[in-house]
């Protein structure tokens, strides 16, 4: 059976950096993209940043870039999310998820993935 499970979540000031961990169980991740997806009430899930099997390639969505960096630890089944200089609209719950195939040559597709943990809530307030 398949686990996903984030951490790291919680309540910041704008300005300030989180670091979310996803760990993995039931299955290795050495073949897999892996992604960090946010939703907020009423919106599609999107995808803020992905890194391929081997960490050769990665995602950031415009609004991240800079600010966000995601790494992976193979040997660990883990993935992260370093998050800095958060902003008000970096407020959402965020998804770590593994990309079952890469249907577009990219690890940003929602479709393609098919793993989810339960979500983890970085709420940026002040």
């Amino acid at each position: 059976q398949v686990q996903v499970v984030e951490s790291g979540g919680g309540l910041v000031q704008p300005g300030s950096s989180l670091r979310l961990s996803c760990e993995v169980s039931g299955l290795t991740l050495d073949y897999f993209a892996m992604g960090w997806f946010r939703q907020t009430p009423g919106m599609e899930r999107e995808a803020i940043s992905c890194i391929s099997a081997n960490s050769g390639r990665r995602y950031y969505t415009d609004s991240v870039k800079g600010r966000f960096t995601i790494s992976r630890d193979n040997a660990k089944n883990m993935v992260f999310l370093e998050m800095n200089s958060l902003k008000f609209e970096d407020t959402a719950v965020y998804y770590c998820g593994r990309a079952a195939y890469l249907s577009t040559g990219h690890c940003q597709a929602l479709i393609d993935y098919d793993e989810w943990g339960q979500g983890t809530q970085v709420t940026v307030s002040s």
